[in-house]
């Protein structure tokens, strides 16, 4: 109970974090809090006023943030190890965010060592095909 709650509230604050009417009242926040400083003397407690402020909002932040985007990670990689499960990928590569670093790292210069591989068979293949062509075309005309 208490998770789903603090999923909608994350979920909430991060939307609303988001937004650009949310920017500008931020903006215009810390316009007001600069346009006081001759009132107050640019006083120590006028600057604690906003470096308190906005510690406090960070802090928070830092952490609903972050829970939402370790949730739309974890979603975006069950629907990635769906689609390599079901498809014609390897299934090896379902999982591999557990890893480590430098063996995400190894297994992605293998992926793309293959794919240009690949890259090259079909573009001989396609040269293969034009040349074809090109010969046919000129038995054709002659």
């Amino acid at each position: 109970m208490i998770e789903k709650i603090f999923t909608r509230i994350a979920n909430w604050v991060a939307h609303l974090a988001g937004l650009a009417p949310t920017f500008a009242i931020c903006l215009l926040i810390v316009v007001a809090w600069a346009a006081s400083g001759p009132i107050f003397g640019f006083s120590d407690t006028w600057q604690l006023v906003i470096n308190t402020g906005t510690t406090i909002v960070t802090f928070l932040m830092v952490f609903l943030i972050q829970n939402t985007q370790n949730r739309d990670g974890a979603a975006i990689q069950a629907k990635l190890d769906e689609l390599i499960r079901v498809g014609r990928a390897h299934n090896q590569f379902i999982g591999i965010e557990h890893l480590t670093e430098s063996e995400v790292k190894e297994i992605r210069d293998k992926c793309e060592a293959a794919a240009k591989r690949h890259d090259r068979k079909i573009a001989e293949e396609a040269k293969k095909a034009l040349t074809g062509k090109t010969r046919a075309k000129k038995k054709t005309a002659a």
